[in-house]
């Protein structure tokens, strides 16, 4: 004899309210991510990580790239309008101002921009390098964010990552086709309108 399935609606916590519940519950400042499914608490950046991410958006800025910035967070979506990722990046470009829709989206989730403002992403590795070069890779992928610079002080490399692809429903197997690697302390070319940004900053680590 078998049991019926019993069918009961599932109840579910929004993401971004699970990020609040950890931020309040820690005893230290922290601003975690959501990725994959996973609550990602980074870890706090050393000074040559946080030195040369700054060098980096200063060299975006030199370039006539004004809405290059740091320290904001974005919010994708799954196809049904349930959140898919929370990331802070390290650095991004900005398609545009944040107009007053997206002001509105930022208060209906909490804190988090919408990611379709961003036109190119960067991360630079610190002791969980892994996320930056799996979830969030695929994550922006998955966003169609067309460029994501990646900076890995563990294998000691720059990447370009252009032409995300999404092949089916699933985010987790999104990639990039293009990947335009160096070695840290060469330039990185970076497609127009963007600069060939200097990674020497990191070449140090």
């Amino acid at each position: 004899m078998s049991a019926e399935p019993i069918m009961e609606p599932v109840m579910t916590q929004d993401p971004i309210d699970l990020l609040i519940a950890f931020e309040e519950a820690s005893v230290a400042p922290i601003r975690p991510e959501y990725v994959e499914g996973t609550v990602i608490v980074p870890p706090q950046p050393d000074y040559h990580h946080s030195k040369g991410s700054v060098r980096l958006v200063v060299q975006l800025h030199t370039a006539g790239l004004d809405l290059a910035g740091m320290g904001m967070g974005f919010r994708a979506a799954h196809s049904d309008g349930s959140t898919m990722a929370l990331v802070i990046p390290d650095f991004y470009v900005l398609h545009r101002e944040p107009t007053e829709l997206d002001g509105s989206y930022l208060k209906a989730h909490k804190g988090w921009y919408p990611i379709d403002m961003v036109a190119l992403v960067g991360e630079v590795t610190s002791t969980n390098h892994t996320v930056d070069t799996g979830p969030k890779l695929s994550a922006y992928a998955a966003a169609g964010i067309p460029i994501y610079v990646l900076i890995n002080r563990e294998t000691k490399t720059a990447h370009c990552h252009t032409d995300p692809v999404l092949p089916g429903d699933d985010p987790t197997e999104a990639y990039y086709k293009t990947d335009t690697k160096v070695t840290l302390g060469d330039p990185l070319p970076l497609p127009a309108p963007y600069p060939t940004l200097d990674t020497a900053p990191f070449a140090t680590d």
